[in-house]
């Protein structure tokens, strides 16, 4: 999993509240298992018309908005089922940080675990966020997860909380494996006395 300290690029404004999984990646894509790939299903039923031309209404089709790395959403975002292809097409197509006052909890456990960051602001700071995000390419916002805090393209601040064992695992790059070989030592060591012991 790749390290997430400081991150900075346009934020792209999604202002829908209760955006399911279903929404940031429909069910014709879950066949796959593989984490890439899946960029290109991000949103299709808002990205793409019935021709499979793209709409150009959606602010991801927008030019300011096509490599954007953070997203500013709308209340209780990745409600919905538990499918891990959401985070994975989201990181697929470049975001590795969204921004919200609300989470589904197994969509926010899993962005922590693909090496996303989920930011849960207040109503009044996802605002202020909301008229960064809508600056088009101005549209840069800087996320400082070792200080907590995401700055705008003005220099206003909005601090924030996160898990402190959380931050520990994206800053050093740990997903589940990554923490287990943490203790490959003491795992090595625990198996090198079992083989010493026939009858174990």
């Amino acid at each position: 999993m790749d390290k997430f300290t400081t991150l900075e690029g346009v934020a792209a404004p999604l202002k829908i509240i209760n955006v399911d999984t279903d929404m940031i990646i429909p069910k014709q894509y879950l066949k796959t298992i593989k984490r890439t790939g899946l960029g290109k299903g991000l949103f299709s039923e808002q990205r793409y018309k019935d021709d499979g031309s793209e709409n150009p209404d959606f602010v991801l089709n927008q030019p300011a908005y096509r490599n954007s790395k953070v997203l500013v959403a709308g209340d209780n975002f990745g409600c919905g089922s538990s499918r891990e292809h959401a985070p994975w097409a989201l990181l697929d197509f470049g975001i590795r940080c969204v921004i919200s006052t609300s989470f589904g909890d197994i969509f926010y456990n899993n962005c922590f675990k693909n090496g996303i960051l989920p930011i849960r602001v207040s109503q009044e700071d996802l605002d202020k966020l909301f008229d960064d995000a809508e600056r088009g390419a101005n549209a840069t916002l800087t996320i400082d997860l070792p200080n907590q805090e995401i700055r705008g393209p003005d220099g206003g601040k909005v601090k924030f909380e996160i898990d402190p064992f959380r931050k520990h695992c994206l800053i050093n790059g740990l997903d589940d494996i990554g923490l287990t070989m943490e203790k490959k030592s003491s795992i090595d060591a625990y198996e090198s006395k079992l083989k010493e012991r026939a009858w174990a």
